[in-house]
């Protein structure tokens, strides 16, 4: 059943979990997090980032409206996400596409400018109707906040809420985008801090590179939103590339795309099992 991220977050965060958001290329992605979800009896996210949506020609209406069917169609409450956004002319698409919320990513610029330009998307956002995410940037290193070494500070992070008005913040605590390796370590006093400086709900990027305990810590010391995004991808290619290994002969891709399907299935029950609170425990 589609539903308002917000409140499918703040009724997990009640129950002492962490929400997770599993990252939307294809429509067999979309298929594969609710079929996960629903085995493992747990809320999902599904979110779509605007580098999707530029593989998808920069067309967002024909993925959404997939990932929208799939989830209206589930078993289990599932909400949509827009992330990583830095175009305001696709944010304006997200209302009317069925999106409960959006991750507007500033964290490339300057803090002066992270903070307006966020506090006026904020604005706009609220008023459609939107939960806001946002990420601090250039807290250290021209890559953004999960540049490596970088680290969110707290007493920043709490001015930033407090200027921008968003519902939940991205921060640095050890993760990096699009790691293979499990082998990342979490700062998990810095979580803890994180939480008791800002409030809003704390959210982990990058965390197909976190291994369990370290994740399971940072739900527990208050990470509320767990991002997953390559960790589907290495389940998918490893299926494909096994499938076409066994069978080079084959031409069929539902052929291939089955066992890559059940490959993110079950990667999507495997993490909301150790980090989401089932529906019905």
């Amino acid at each position: 059943m589609l539903t308002p991220t917000g409140e499918l977050v703040a009724d997990v965060r009640a129950r002492g979990g962490a929400a997770c958001a599993f990252n939307v290329i294809t429509v067999e992605h979309a298929e594969a997090i609710v079929t996960g979800a629903e085995a493992a009896g747990c809320p999902v996210i599904l979110q779509i980032s605007e580098n999707a949506v530029r593989f998808h020609h920069g067309r967002l209406a024909p993925i959404a409206a997939a990932a929208r069917a799939v989830a209206m169609a589930a078993g289990v409450p599932v909400a949509l996400h827009l992330d990583h956004v830095e175009s305001r002319e696709l944010l304006d698409e997200a209302a009317p596409n069925g999106f409960g919320s959006v991750m507007f990513d500033a964290s490339k610029r300057p803090y002066g400018e992270n903070v307006a330009l966020t506090a006026s998307v904020a604005a706009a956002c609220h008023a459609a109707g939107l939960w806001v995410e946002s990420e601090l940037g250039e807290v250290g290193g021209k890559d953004g906040a999960h540049a490596p070494g970088v680290r969110t500070d707290p007493a920043e992070a709490a001015a930033y809420v407090a200027a921008t008005g968003v519902d939940a913040l991205a921060v640095a605590v050890g993760s990096s985008h699009a790691m293979i390796d499990r082998t990342a370590r979490l700062d998990q006093g810095l979580i803890v801090r994180l939480r008791d400086a800002v409030g809003v709900p704390l959210v982990l990027h990058g965390s197909s590179g976190v291994p369990d305990d370290e994740l399971s810590a940072a739900v527990r010391g208050g990470m509320v939103k767990i991002n997953i995004g390559t960790a589907l991808n290495t389940a998918f290619t490893g299926a494909v590339r096994a499938t076409l290994g066994d069978r080079p002969d084959l031409v069929d891709p539902r052929r291939y795309l089955t066992p890559a399907r059940s490959a993110m299935a079950e990667t999507v029950a495997a993490a909301l099992r150790l980090l989401s609170p089932a529906l019905h425990p």
